[in-house]
């Protein structure tokens, strides 16, 4: 049975940590990161895993859009994260550093959650499970700066839409995750 989670917590709160330890004794898992390279401790800790556990994983890190295309036949995805991929998005569809009007920030909301929508496509079709990691931005005071405000309340939006629509959601705090649905 295919299922969708979503976990969300603070910058260095655990997130990928726990993904990469909920799939960790699966083989061909595909870990998905979005916008920019994997950080150093995520690789090593995947590294071990794998290699602790006799499984192996691939890695991808892109820049693009349309991520779907990504999914193979894999039937365990980790996506880290959304909110990098609604930074490649943002700034593809808005660039420079203006803040986006309100018609602007819809039709990225709606192109953010399209994209994950076909990424969770292709991995039902595959009969896996997706985790998506991304930032909790409602715990944040509204920056100054107005384009970083604007992806403040794109995440927050895109954020709540994920949820809703996931089987199960977790909250990372400190390191430790609480099951909120």
């Amino acid at each position: 049975m295919s299922k969708s989670l979503l976990i969300t917590g603070g910058a260095a709160s655990g997130k990928s940590r726990w993904a990469a330890t909920y799939f960790s004794a699966c083989d061909y898992v595909l870990y998905l990161k979005a916008g920019g390279e994997i950080d150093s401790d995520t690789l090593r800790r995947i590294e071990f895993s794998n290699k602790h556990n006799g499984v192996e994983w691939d890695i991808v890190t892109s820049e693009k859009i349309d991520l779907s295309d990504e999914i193979t036949d894999h039937k365990f995805v980790i996506f880290d994260s959304l909110s990098s991929y609604a930074l490649v998005v943002l700034s593809e569809m808005f660039p420079g550093e203006e803040k986006p009007g309100d018609d602007m920030k819809k039709a990225i909301e709606k192109r953010i959650i399209e994209g994950i929508m076909k990424i969770r496509e292709k991995v039902d079709e595959n009969g896996g499970s997706m985790i998506i990691i991304t930032l909790e931005t409602g715990l944040s005071v509204t920056p100054e700066n107005k384009r970083q405000a604007a992806f403040r309340e794109i995440m927050g939006i895109v954020n709540q839409r994920i949820a809703n629509t996931s089987e199960e959601v977790y909250f990372s705090a400190s390191g430790i995750q609480f099951k909120i649905k």
